[in-house]
């Protein structure tokens, strides 16, 4: 009962939400008529949202506008996206040249969320989709994302989240996950070999800024010997290296291979 509840009050939200964002403002009055929600529960929730910065009033009185913090979220969501839209070609390059399953992602909060994939030829992984997540500790692309962060990060991370296991290879201790990140960020690059899948391995890499933060990961991933056997890693590495560096640089940014080479 109680989760019906609040999942009724989260459709509410959005519903709200989504009339304020259409409309610009309105009024109480405005809301329960498109709603069929009593004023007084409106009321109520407008009040909420408000503590939260995700309403407002509005210049006229009695009139609700969207709060400054859905910018916050806006700009968040953006930064995936124009990351996407510069990716793009080069991640198409990267699948016409390995055959391989293509993903970029991005961080948001302890997850990788995946922005884009491109579907190879062989087979693939269906554990991570389009707007799907995963923790930031299993892949190679969202441990990219951990990786090239500070260790003061990599301590927070372990702090606030259980190391679940997907398989038993996955990093399911501190010392063992701050050890693969160590050295991941020192070789530049991130190898998952049956860590979210057994059998599926994948190889990944920052797309970093001019500052060298990251702002996304990218990868591909497929059969194991496709993409860790000894005849086809070196290959795929050197060009998902190489795909990294060039969407680093079109982000204004140095990649890790560049990098790499720099120091």
């Amino acid at each position: 009962m109680e989760s019906q509840k609040g999942l009724r009050l989260v459709e509410k939200t959005v519903e709200v939400v989504n009339l304020l964002a259409d409309r610009e403002e309105m009024t109480i009055a405005q809301l329960a008529e498109e709603t069929g929600e009593p004023r007084s529960s409106l009321y109520r929730l407008l009040r909420r949202l408000e503590e939260f910065e995700l309403v407002e009033p509005a210049g006229t009185r009695g009139h609700f506008r969207l709060g400054t913090h859905l910018l916050r979220w806006g700009a968040a969501a953006q930064s995936g996206m124009n990351v996407r839209k510069r990716a793009l070609a080069t991640m198409g390059h990267l699948r016409s040249e390995t055959g391989l399953t293509v993903f970029l992602v991005v961080r948001r909060g302890w997850r990788a969320v995946c922005v884009e994939r491109l579907e190879g030829n062989r087979v693939a992984s269906l554990v991570l989709q389009l707007g799907g997540w995963l923790p930031l500790h299993t892949g190679a692309s969202p441990r990219a994302l951990l990786a090239f962060e500070e260790r003061e990060f990599w301590e927070s991370y372990v702090n606030h989240n259980t190391l679940d296991r997907m398989t038993d290879r996955t990093p399911a201790t501190a010392k063992g996950l701050y050890d693969l990140l160590a050295a991941e960020r020192e070789q530049g690059y991130c190898v998952s070999d049956g860590h979210v899948v057994n059998g599926i391995a994948s190889l990944g890499a920052p797309i970093l800024d001019h500052q060298g933060k990251v702002l996304a990961a990218v990868s591909v991933s497929g059969l194991r010997d496709e993409v860790v056997g000894e005849s086809q890693v070196d290959r795929i590495r050197s060009l998902v290296l190489e795909a990294a560096d060039t969407i680093s640089h079109a982000m204004g940014g140095i990649g890790p291979a560049s990098r790499a080479a720099a120091t």
